[in-house]
C-alpha cells in the first residue's frame, strides 16, 4: 500500500457559522415558494449531539462546583470549546440577527457578564485565564492564524494581481490609520489613542490579528496587563462589524436603485473591463487534510513562532509577532518552502480557525475583558463616533482607489474595504450575504490575509507612540 494511501483523510473543517450562512442562502435559492425545512444543526452543539454535550458540560460543571476542576490545557480546552459552542448555537438560532454577528457578540460579552454578576465557579475562571495567558493559548492560536494567512496566499495572484489589488487594500487601511487619528486629535481624543485603540484593530480584519495580539503589546509597552485594553479594543471591533453589514446594505441598495455614475455598480463584477479579472483568481482549496499534513503544519507554525521571539529577543525595534509575519512572507515570496509543506501550514491555520476560534473568545472574554470598561467605551460618544468614522473612511477610500484603477467602486468599497474592518470569517460572510456579493469570498479572504497581517506589522511600529495611561 502507498505511503499515501495509508495516510488517514480528514475532511477540512469548515467554519461553523460560515457554512450555516451559506447553507441557508443555498436552501433559499432551491426550495420552492412555501416549502419548509428545518436545520438540522440546530440540533448539535459544539458539533455534538445536545444530549452528549449535556452530559459533558455536566460533567465539567459539576467538576468545578466541587473543586475538582484541574488546572493545565485539557480541562482549558474543555470550558473554552464547550462554552463556546454553546454559545455559537444559541446565537444561530436567531435567523436575522445571526447575520449580525450575534453569535461572535454572544462568545465576546456573555462570559464577562457572568463574571460581572458573579455567577461564574471561581475554577472556571482560574483554570481559563491560566489557560489562555500562562499555558499560552493566545500564541497558540494566532501564531497559526499569523503562519496559515501568509503561506496560504497564492503565491502567483500575489505577484501577477497583487500590485493592482494592493492599491485600494493598503490606502484603505493607511488613510484610516490618518484619519481616524486626525479626527481624534481634533476633538481631544489624542492622535495616537484613536489610531492604536480605535483604527488598528477596526481595521486588522478580524480578532485573530487584531484586538488579541495588540493588547499584548500594548501591556508590554505600558507596562500594564492586557486587561486594561482588551475591552476598548474588543468593542471596537464588534461595533465596526455591525457597521461593516449596515453600509453593505446600503451601498447594494444605491446600486439596485441607480447607477450613480460610471462603474459605480458592477452587480457583482469587480473590475470594469474583461479579460484582466481572471487574473484575480483564487484556485480552489483542497478539500481534505490528513493527520501528518496538520502535524507538519503544527511543527512549522510553532518554528516560525520561535525565530519571531529568537529574532525580537535580539532586535527589539519590532515586536516578535512582526517578525513572525516578516519570515513567513520571506518564505512565501521567496518560495522557499516545498509546496506541501505550505499547504501543510495552511490546513493547520484554518483547522484552528474554525475550531478555536470561539474558544479563543470565550478565553479572552473570561480573562481579559472588565464589563466596566466595557460599558464606558460604549457609552463614550466620541468613541463611537471614531469607530464609525474609521469604517466609512475604510469603504470610501477603498471604492475611490478601486474606481480609479478599473473596479468598480460598490464591489471595491467592499472588498476590500468593509472586509478589512468586519470581524473576519463570518464578518466576511455576513457582510457579504448584506452586499447579495458572496462570490467575493476568494477576494475577502486575500485582504484578510493580507492585509491583516500588514495592519499587524504597521502597529508593532507603532506601538512606541502609544500614551501611557
Amino acid at each position: 500500500m502507498s505511503k499515501t494511501n495509508q495516510e488517514a483523510q480528514l475532511p477540512r473543517p469548515v467554519q461553523d457559522e460560515d457554512q450555516d450562512v451559506l447553507q441557508r442562502l443555498n436552501e433559499k435559492a432551491q426550495l420552492p415558494k412555501g416549502a419548509h425545512h428545518s436545520n438540522p444543526r440546530h440540533f448539535a452543539i459544539a458539533g455534538m449531539p445536545i444530549w452528549l454535550y449535556v452530559i459533558m458540560a455536566a460533567v465539567v460543571l459539576i467538576a468545578a462546583v466541587t473543586g475538582n476542576l484541574p488546572g493545565g490545557m485539557l480541562p482549558g480546552f474543555a470550558v473554552s470549546m464547550l462554552l463556546g459552542g454553546l454559545l455559537i448555537w444559541f446565537g444561530n438560532l436567531f435567523p436575522v440577527v445571526r447575520d449580525f454577528g450575534l453569535p461572535t457578540i454572544l462568545c465576546t460579552f456573555i462570559p464577562a457578564l457572568v463574571i460581572f454578576y458573579g455567577f461564574m465557579p471561581e475554577a472556571i475562571i482560574t483554570v481559563v485565564t491560566d489557560f489562555v495567558t500562562t499555558h499560552g493559548f493566545l500564541d497558540f492560536f494566532v501564531a497559526a492564524v499569523i503562519a496559515g494567512s501568509i503561506l496560504g496566499a497564492p503565491r502567483a495572484l500575489l505577484i501577477k494581481a497583487g500590485p493592482r489589488f494592493a492599491f485600494p487594500l493598503l490606502a484603505c487601511i493607511l488613510l484610516a490609520f490618518t484619519l481616524t487619528g486626525v479626527v481624534g486629535a481634533a476633538t481631544g481624543y489624542g492622535f495616537w489613542t484613536s489610531v492604536l485603540t480605535v483604527a488598528a484593530p477596526v481595521m486588522a480584519g478580524g480578532l485573530g490579528l487584531g484586538a488579541v495580539p495588540m493588547s499584548e503589546m500594548y501591556a508590554a509597552r505600558t507596562g500594564q496587563d492586557s486587561s486594561a485594553f482588551m475591552g476598548d479594543l474588543m468593542s471596537a471591533v464588534v461595533v465596526a462589524n455591525i457597521f461593516c453589514i449596515l453600509f453593505a446594505g446600503i451601498l447594494n441598495g444605491l446600486g439596485k436603485r441607480k447607477q450613480l455614475f460610471v462603474g459605480f455598480s458592477g452587480n457583482g463584477e469587480l473590475m470594469r473591463f474583461k479579460g484582466k479579472s481572471k487574473e484575480l483568481v483564487t484556485p480552489p482549496k483542497r478539500t481534505v487534510a490528513s493527520f501528518l499534513t496538520l502535524g507538519k503544519g503544527l511543527a512549522l507554525t510553532a518554528v516560525l513562532f520561535v525565530l519571531g521571539e529568537l529574532l525580537g529577543a535580539y532586535f527589539e525595534i519590532l515586536h516578535p509577532y512582526a517578525w513572525m509575519i516578516i519570515a513567513a512572507s520571506a518564505l512565501k515570496i521567496f518560495g522557499l518552502l516545498p509546496k506541501d509543506l505550505e499547504e501543510a501550514t495552511t490546513d493547520w491555520g484554518e483547522m484552528i480557525t474554525a475550531v478555536m476560534v470561539p474558544a479563543l473568545l470565550v478565553g479572552v472574554s473570561i480573562s481579559f475583558i472588565d464589563i466596566n470598561e466595557v460599558l464606558a467605551s460604549l457609552g463614550d460618544p466620541m468613541f463611537m463616533v471614531l469607530v464609525v468614522f474609521t469604517v466609512m473612511v475604510a469603504g470610501a477610500v477603498a471604492g475611490l482607489v478601486g474606481w480609479l484603477l478599473k473596479f468598480n467602486f460598490v464591489e471595491a468599497a467592499i472588498t476590500p474595504g468593509l472586509v478589512m474592518a468586519d470581524t473576519g470569517g463570518s464578518g466576511d460572510v455576513s457582510v457579504l450575504s448584506a452586499a447579495e456579493r458572496m462570490h467575493l469570498m476568494p477576494f475577502a479572504a486575500l485582504s484578510t490575509r493580507i492585509g491583516g497581517a500588514f495592519v499587524l506589522f504597521l502597529t508593532t511600529l507603532l506601538v512606541p507612540f502609544l500614551p501611557v495611561r
